[in-house]
């Protein structure tokens, strides 16, 4: 007796509704790149791996090709099957198991949905002090009353946006691209006149290291694409959860193409010139773009970047926060947790990680929450691709899918696929240590890699040993 595990959230995509074509799919990555956050992660990575300019930016290319790639391999079953990630790892992690993967997906993406609506009510609270003039001294956990008000009154109009349903927020998401790029190339001309014209040839020295030697620039280049790839880690593991819209397999990988190295390529460059040009005139590197707008001191210029940031943090938090928190909370007990409801829970978990952005979570550092995050989701990358892809090949039981009782494919030890469980351990400890043990810190830009090839291997031997046994027996 089949027991059904479905829901609105979950259940496969129609063909009347797989009408993204390149364009909406090559959008997911404007939006998924374009954040303030975004801007901070690459602009400090230059000066936290002390590394040239053109370094940085060459490996950040290169992440940006290796994502395209890894995306295209875990999006394919999206397009297939029309089924978003939680209901995916089912064949891979068991019934029951795929609610620890899609759980863990889900905290990593409400921890950076409150991240980025605190982000985004920086560029709020810069427009409402502009236009007042009032700047206050006294804070509660780091952060101002007008920016309190500001981080609320973002996280409420982001609650609007989403409950408008994914038609809606395709509509959204190719109108919002764009923006980001207009405020950003207005700042550089902003910077390249305060500075006489002299912000590209100062560039490459301002982001020179004296002391550097080509063992540190390579150090420093595999880091940066170690951090970038743990930076889209999140995006890669659950890219079901959009390529189920793509219309066909050419238009996500053409969308892919266009739409990651392409952004990644001229956001990169732009937050490049940008910071550089901030050390030129104000003889500081600043990391938030939001910062320079403040000491440039134009009322125009903050109205026009809360507008475009605001946009832009939506955008992001679309695609890569809000959708996959709600499909991994709603997995939990599908009869129970509807889309709404799923969305309402994310939203109140995103607001108190939000509000301890400043006080707390920030002091950690960047690249040590992002790589500790993506290194988390290492294994279960490999397990999800190695386990569609040689495992299962290409081939699931879409019935069984949705199937809890003992008769489904994918129940295997009540519910759970132990050989995966064993990988993701195995894979994510390693990863993890990467990240915070000092002996193993050479690795750091090779954790997400090895501990996704850690998780892939370990589950496709245990995999085929379980099955040697089972013709054994049989």
């Amino acid at each position: 007796m089949i027991k059904n595990i479905n829901n609105d959230s979950l259940a496969p995509t129609l063909k009347s509704e797989k009408k993204w074509k390149w364009f909406e799919v090559s959008n997911i990555w404007a939006n998924d790149i374009q954040s303030l956050f975004g801007y901070t992660l690459v602009a400090s990575l230059f000066i936290s791996y002390q590394v040239t300019g053109w370094t940085a930016f060459f490996a950040l290319i290169v992440a940006g090709l290796l994502v395209t790639f890894l995306v295209n391999i875990s999006g394919k079953a999206g397009v297939e099957y029309g089924i978003p990630y939680p209901v995916l790892a089912r064949s891979s992690m068991g019934i029951k198991g795929a609610k620890l993967s899609a759980i863990i997906r889900a905290i990593v993406a409400v921890f950076w949905f409150g991240v980025q609506t605190y982000f985004a009510s920086t560029a709020l609270h810069l427009l409402i002090t502009a236009l007042t003039g009032i700047k206050l001294e006294t804070t509660y956990l780091g952060i101002d009353a007008i920016g309190w008000l500001s981080f609320f009154v973002v996280w409420v109009l982001q609650m609007v946006i989403f409950s408008k349903g994914m038609n809606w927020v395709s509509k959204f998401l190719n109108f919002a691209a764009p923006f980001v790029y207009i405020i950003m190339i207005g700042l550089l001309i902003v910077l390249w006149s305060k500075s006489g014209g002299e912000l590209f040839s100062a560039a490459n020295n301002i982001f020179s290291n004296e002391q550097s030697s080509l063992s540190s620039e390579i150090n420093g280049f595999f880091a940066i694409v170690g951090t970038m790839i743990a930076y889209f880690a999140a995006v890669m593991i659950n890219f079901s959860d959009f390529s189920r819209y793509a219309k066909d397999n050419k238009s996500m990988v053409v969308g892919n193409l266009v739409g990651l190295p392409f952004n990644m390529v001229l956001f990169s460059a732009l937050a490049l010139l940008i910071t550089a040009g901030s050390v030129v005139v104000f003889g500081e590197k600043l990391t938030n773009p939001m910062d320079i707008v403040e000491k440039a001191d134009s009322t125009i210029l903050s109205l026009v970047a809360a507008i475009t940031f605001f946009t832009a943090t939506v955008g992001i938090n679309l695609v890569a926060n809000f959708i996959p928190a709600v499909n991994g909370i709603s997995n939990l007990a599908p009869k129970k947790l509807s889309f709404k409801k799923s969305g309402l829970i994310t939203s109140l978990f995103a607001l108190i990680i939000g509000g301890f952005w400043v006080s707390f979570i920030s002091q950690v550092g960047i690249s040590p929450i992002v790589n500790t995050l993506g290194a988390t989701l290492a294994p279960l990358y490999g397990i999800l691709v190695i386990d569609y892809f040689l495992v299962k090949k290409q081939s699931l039981d879409i019935d069984s899918l949705y199937d809890e009782s003992q008769d489904s494919e994918y129940f295997y030890e009540n519910g759970w696929n132990n050989s995966s469980i064993i990988a993701f351990l195995i894979g994510a400890t390693f990863s993890i240590c990467t990240v915070w043990i000092e002996s193993l810190s050479s690795l750091n830009g090779y954790g997400w890699i090895i501990g996704a090839i850690l998780g892939a291997t370990v589950h496709l031997v245990l995999s085929k040993k379980e099955t040697q046994n089972q013709l054994a027996f049989n």
